[in-house]
């Protein structure tokens, strides 16, 4: 089965991206064949920031992401949505890739479920 996940929301300050990625690394380590793609969108894009530095204690969404990609999913990043915020592929974390809207159609017309966050 395939699922991909989009995500909108701010990395911090709400718990959107956090609980979707939950769900993303649960599925991965319960099925072995499941396929799991990740677009963040709009502020979502910056989970995937290199070398995030958090308060002692709080989740840190660039090593969920990085579970991901371990567990092999995949994690994709709205390319124009990188540019609005001064993103560049310097500024994000390995195993993350600058994508496109024809990508997430692509994503979105192939995938079993789509669950946007």
């Amino acid at each position: 089965m395939s699922t991909l996940f989009i995500l909108n929301d701010p990395p911090y300050g709400t718990e959107r991206c956090y609980n979707a990625l939950r769900l993303a690394i649960a599925l991965l380590k319960r099925d072995s064949n499941a396929q799991v793609s990740v677009f963040l969108m709009a502020d979502a894009v910056g989970a995937a920031r290199l070398g995030q530095k958090l308060p002692e204690g709080y989740y840190s969404l660039e090593r969920m992401l990085k579970r991901v990609v371990a567990g092999k999913g995949q994690v994709l990043l709205c390319g124009t949505c990188m540019d609005a915020r001064g993103l560049t592929d310097a500024d994000i974390m390995d195993g993350a890739q600058r994508s496109t809207m024809d990508a997430l159609a692509v994503a979105t017309a192939e995938a079993d479920k789509v669950l946007v966050f």
